[in-house]
This record gives structure tokens, C-alpha cells and sequence, in this order.
């Protein structure tokens, strides 16, 4: 790792361990820098505003926030964007503040979630800034969020019972005197500190600075991952072939910008979406590893339908097997395939029983007893599917579902088009439909699902291995291919592209190289090559902080401050970075193993760091809302007047 331009010296005996020394400025008022403005700092805050009357004892409090991008929406939320850019949940399914449903110590200050606000106070504001009010069941520009949460900031300093002082810079260093060096040269005194950061940057990994490398010696263009709305697009001209590898939510942003985004529009007749391209398109060809689009979003709910506790993925089935390591592919994946199948298959026979044969009960049975990846011999429950449910489009097999194309193959490139177009046709019928709500029992399922792999992470009940691959590559690969797709109207945009001839299906198992002057593309799926002057990675990065560019990080990484994992394959092969190490109250764990009492590490760089995104669903008793308001608590704690004047027990 190259050197940090920010050195910092070992950290005295004051910082490290469980007991904080008290810094003379004790009998003033107390110093907390956040570092990073987004939506996670803005929750934390507005618990910390909640418990403030209970626990700090009128002791005042200065609040400092800094992040180059203004507080509440952050980077990813920003005012500054494109307005064709949107979010892919519904506004009704968005909320920043607690209700009812949240399992915490703290008081429940009710606010409005998104469409409560769009519908309200929000109206004149979003009418203000030029945009259209969303519905309920809308999937809304990013714009409207990013002006919902500068509000909730606005709201939330008002109630802090502290003085705010954002500052527009970035922070590159923490000094072992704990104060916080911001770019400009200006330092901030910190009793504590919150590193609030979001998705880093980093650096190109080795094939990506050999892509990057050889495109450039060629005179390609080459655009590896990154987030999408930060990307210069220039290099994709008009008219020419683009190779692009992905088919998730970076690809939509992808296409949006270089075709809307270009000046091309769209029209509706008889249910039939047609675009008009401006000319200044360039030819998309999108392939991925699945060769297929991430399923649109659900259009519809269901009363009742929610998260439940999962089943069978349970803490005391995964402590049957002991306290050692666990092996995913035949401890885990089994029963994450059974959780999936109850879930749809509960739905299907409760809330559909005409399409079933088989009374609930007896199903369950079958079901209990299944034993995945077991003998050929031993598949009863197959057996049972089959009698039980007539149907095929009614039964769940995780396997189909993960690949639709099931390694098909094409022998010309039109008819493996007209396939993929029939069945992105299927998929928006389908999800737009309630009469199939098992896929919204199952999208319930995966988050249950989720919630337990992340607890197994973080009490490091997986191997590096096992982590990487099987979860945060396979598992999450398909929880984001089911569950977190693109609103149906831009699957219904991307089919008016292909048959406007901007869109090209590239195939499944897509790899790329370079021939002299050209990428070119081959799927295993698909005949043919595809050439093309630019190749695009429509992805994000994986995270890796131990590739991270931000100096703050890097400088407390190198000074053991800050402590990350280094991830390695059973054979010894690094597999790279992994996440910031934190304990279970979110305090940094150093290199030496000890816990920093001062200083909290939240968001999706952090190893047990719950509700990455800052916001969550409505009555959902999300995650990051449980987490935010033990932190704040803790940080209260910690800042009382009561504690002795010499030192404060972390605990």
C-alpha cells in the first residue's frame, strides 16, 4: 500500500484500551466530529437529538459535520445530479425516521416518510425545485430524495440540542491528540469522532490498471467500475459499439444517461413504449455473468406480507454445528434453500391454495423433513413438489431462478434476442402481477435471509473464502438480481431500446479482450464475437478498504489506529481487502486488537454495520435504526457531565 501522505504517530495509552483520559477542555463544551454528511450521520444525529434531555444533562455540545458534499444527502444523494436518474424503491417504502415498529432504548420521534412528506410539507418544495410530486407506489428521481433529506437535515438540527457546524472539505487526518486535519489546513478539537463514510473510493485493482494499460496503448476507451453518475461519458460516441459487462443498477444508469440523458424521448401508444433516439447514441451491447436483466421491482403489495424470522437459517441451527468455522456450500446454502422454498411455498398454498393440490400441513411436512444437496435417492420433496403443485411456473427451484438462460445456447445472436426479449416480457408481467406474490414472499425471505449471513460475518462464524466468494459475491449477486432490480418502466425502456436498435443482448458468461485496435466480446451462451473501440465495467467496485484512496482512512489503517481485514483463500491466495474492523457498539477495533473508546465507524465499509443505506422501509424496525440509536446512546454516555472528571469508562 503506497504511504499515506498523512502519517500519524502510535497512539498514546490515552486512545487505546477500554478507559478514555479526559482532555482539559472536559468542563467546556463537548466536541463531536462526524466525518461524512450522508444519510447514516443524519439518523445517527436525530437519535442522538432524541436521547439527549434523558442521558446528557444539559452539557453543551458542539457538533461538527464534514464531507465535501452538502449534509443530508451526501455524495450519492446530492442535489447536483442527473434528474433522469432514480431511485429503485417506491417512495411509499422510504423512511429516515423511527416509528412504532423500531426495538429501541431511545424515545420514538415520529416524522413523515417520503411519500408522507411528498404529500405534505414536501409539496412546495419539490414544486419549487421544478420537480413532479411522485405517488405512492412511484419509483421517484433521486432528486426528490436528495431534497427529502436535506429537509430531514434542516428538521434535525433544529431538534439538536447543540451547536452544527458543517464543514465543505474533506478530512485527511486524525491526530493521536484527537484532532481532525481537514484539507484546507483547518484542525478540529474531538472528544469524539464518528466515521461516517460511505462507499470509498479506490484504487484500480491490478486488471484494471492492465485494462486501463493496453486500452490506452491501443487507443481504446476503456471505463472501469465505478458509480455511474460520477463517470465522464464523453469517450462513448455517437453511433459506435460499446461493449458494457453488467446488467444490474449500474448499467440502467448507464443506458439513461447516454440515451435520455442525450437528448432521446420516449412515447406511449396502445401500451407500446417507442423511442426516438437524437443521434448521438452510442450501440450498447450489455452481457453480464447471467446474461439477463436484474428482475424489475415488485408493483404491488400485500397486506401482511412482511419479514418474518427466518425458519431454518436460524442462530441455534447454525450452533448445531458447533463453534468453529462454518462451511457455507453444505452447512449453509441448504438451509438458505429451504428458507426460500417455505417462503414461496407458504405464500403459494395459504394465499393461492387453488393452484395446489396438497392441504398446507401435509406440504410442510414434505418440506421439514427435505434435505438439500442430499442423495438423488433422497428426493422426496421433489416428489412432493411435483404431486403438489401442477404448475411449473408455481414451483421454486433457487438453481432456475439464479439462471434463467439454464446454459442455453444460440446459434445466431437474433434469435438469442428474441428469447431474452420474452423473457424480460415474462418478467414484467409477472411482477406486476399480485396472483405470484410468492415472489414477494420470497423478496421478504432475502432479507430475513441477509440478516442472519450478516451476524454469522460478523461473529466470524465464515471463512475468508467462504465470505467473499459464496456471500459477498454468489449471495449477493443473487439477493441483488431478485430483490433489488430497476423499477419496471426501465425494463420496459430498455425493451423500446433494443427495438430501436440502441440495445444489444451480448449474452451470458461474457468475457472480454483485446485484439489490436478493438475489445472484443464472446459469450459461452451465444455464437460470435462482438468488436467494439470501448468496453465499459457497469458495476460498482468491489469495497475494499484496504485499497481505499481516502487519505484519512489510509493514515489510521498505517498507524494501526484502524484495523481492517485482509482476506485470504484456503490455498493462501489473497483475495484482498475486506472491511473495517468494529465491535459490536460500533467502536474501531486498532491493530493491536484493542477498542478505541472515542472513535465509531457506521456504513458499508465496516464489518457489522447494519442498514448501510442510511434509510429503510416503514415499519420495518430496520436494522440501522436499532444500531443508530445504541450509538447515540453510547456517545451520550460518554459526553454526560456525570462521568468523573479523570476518565470515562467506555463500557
Amino acid at each position: 500500500m503506497p504511504a499515506s501522505p498523512y502519517p500519524l504517530r502510535p497512539t498514546p495509552p490515552f486512545m487505546t484500551g477500554t478507559t478514555l483520559r479526559v482532555h482539559p477542555e472536559w468542563n467546556d463544551a463537548a466536541s463531536v466530529v462526524f466525518v461524512g454528511g450522508g444519510p447514516r450521520t443524519v439518523g445517527l444525529l436525530e437519535r442522538f437529538a432524541a436521547s439527549a434531555e434523558e442521558l446528557l444533562g444539559g452539557r453543551p455540545v458542539e457538533v461538527h459535520v464534514v464531507d465535501p458534499y452538502p449534509a443530508g444527502g451526501g455524495r450519492i444523494w446530492r442535489r447536483q445530479q442527473s434528474r433522469l436518474l432514480w431511485m429503485n424503491s417506491m417512495t411509499s417504502d422510504v423512511t429516515i425516521f423511527t416509528d412504532e415498529s423500531v426495538e429501541c432504548e431511545g424515545p420514538i420521534t415520529p416524522g413523515p416518510d417520503l411519500a408522507t412528506w411528498v404529500a405534505g410539507e414536501g409539496a412546495v418544495i419539490l414544486e419549487k425545485a421544478g420537480l413532479d410530486l411522485p405517488g405512492p407506489m412511484d419509483f421517484p428521481p433521486r432528486l426528490v430524495q436528495a431534497e427529502y433529506l436535506a429537509w430531514v437535515w434542516e428538521r434535525v438540527v433544529r431538534d439538536l440540542p447543540a451547536t452544527v457546524t458543517t464543514h465543505l472539505e474533506r478530512a485527511v487526518a486524525l491526530t493521536t491528540d484527537h484532532r481532525v486535519i481537514l484539507a484546507s489546513g483547518k484542525e478540529i478539537r474531538a472528544d469524539v469522532v464518528v466515521l461516517a463514510l460511505g462507499y470509498l473510493d479506490r484504487l484500480p485493482t491490478a486488471s484494471e490498471a492492465a485494462w486501463a494499460a493496453q486500452a490506452a496503448d491501443a487507443g481504446l476507451t476503456y471505463i472501469p467500475p465505478g458509480y455511474t453518475a460520477d463517470v465522464d461519458l464523453d469517450e462513448l460516441w455517437p453511433a459506435e459499439n460499446v461493449i458494457v459487462r453488467g446488467f444490474g443498477q449500474a448499467f440502467i444508469d448507464l443506458m439513461v444517461l447516454l440515451t435520455e440523458g442525450r437528448g432521446g424521448w420516449y412515447d406511449e401508444c396502445d401500451g407500446v413504449l417507442t423511442y426516438h433516439p437524437s443521434g448521438d447514441e452510442p450501440v450498447l451491447y450489455v452481457g453480464s455473468r447471467r446474461g439477463v436483466p436484474y428482475h424489475a421491482k415488485l408493483g404491488y403489495t400485500v397486506a401482511g406480507t412482511k419479514p418474518v424470522p427466518t425458519r431454518y437459517l436460524t442462530k441455534a441451527a447454525l450452533a448445531e454445528f458447533g463453534d468453529g468455522v462454518l462451511d457455507f456450500q453444505s452447512q449453509i446454502a441448504p438451509l438458505i434453500d429451504k428458507e426460500l422454498a417455505f417462503a414461496h411455498c407458504q405464500q403459494l398454498f395459504t394465499a393461492h391454495p387453488e393452484r395446489t393440490r396438497w392441504p398446507w400441513e401435509r406440504f410442510a411436512e414434505a418440506l421439514d423433513s427435505w434435505r438439500p444437496g442430499g442423495p438423488a435417492s433422497d428426493d422426496a420433496f421433489g416428489v412432493a413438489v411435483c404431486a403438489a403443485v401442477p404448475d411449473p411456473a408455481d414451483r421454486f427451484v433457487r438453481s432456475e431462478v439464479d439462471r434463467p438462460l439454464g446454459g442455453r445456447f444460440f446459434g445466431d445472436r437474433e434469435r438469442f434476442e428474441r428469447f431474452l426479449t420474452g423473457l424480460i416480457e415474462t418478467d414484467l408481467l409477472r411482477r406486476a402481477d399480485p396472483a405470484y406474490s410468492v415472489d414477494l414472499a420470497v423478496f421478504n425471505a432475502l432479507l430475513s435471509i441477509y440478516s442472519v449471513l450478516s451476524q454469522a460475518i460478523t461473529e466470524g462464524r465464515l471463512s475468508d473464502e467462504d465470505r467473499v466468494r459464496r456471500v459477498e459475491t454468489e449471495w449477493h449477486g443473487f439477493f441483488s438480481f431478485v430483490a433489488s432490480g430497476p423499477p419496471p418502466r426501465r425494463l420496459e425502456e430498455l425493451l423500446a431500446l433494443h427495438r430501436a436498435g440502441i440495445v444489444r443482448f451480448a449474452g451470458p458468461d461474457l468475457e472480454v479482450d483485446i485484439d489490436n485496435d478493438h475489445f472484443v466480446a464472446r459469450s459461452t451462451g451465444v455464437a460470435g464475437e462482438i468488436r467494439a473501440r470501448a468496453f465499459v465495467e457497469a458495476r460498482l467496485p468491489r469495497p475494499d478498504v484496504l485499497a481505499t484512496t481516502d487519505p484519512l482512512l489510509r493514515g489510521l489503517l498505517e498507524s494501526g489506529v484502524l484495523a481492517a481485514d485482509e482476506l485470504f483463500a484456503a490455498d493462501g491466495t489473497s483475495l484482498g481487502g475486506g472491511q473495517l474492523k468494529a465491535d459490536s457498539h460500533c467502536r474501531a477495533i486498532q491493530a493491536d486488537g484493542a477498542v478505541h473508546p472515542a472513535l465509531f465507524l457506521l456504513g458499508p465499509s465496516v464489518s457489522g454495520s447494519a442498514g448501510s443505506s442510511g434509510f429503510s422501509r416503514p415499519h420495518f424496525n430496520g436494522p440501522g435504526f436499532r444500531q443508530n440509536d445504541a450509538v447515540a446512546r453510547h456517545l451520550l454516555s460518554l459526553l454526560a457531565p456525570t462521568v468523573r472528571k479523570e476518565e470515562r469508562h467506555a463500557s
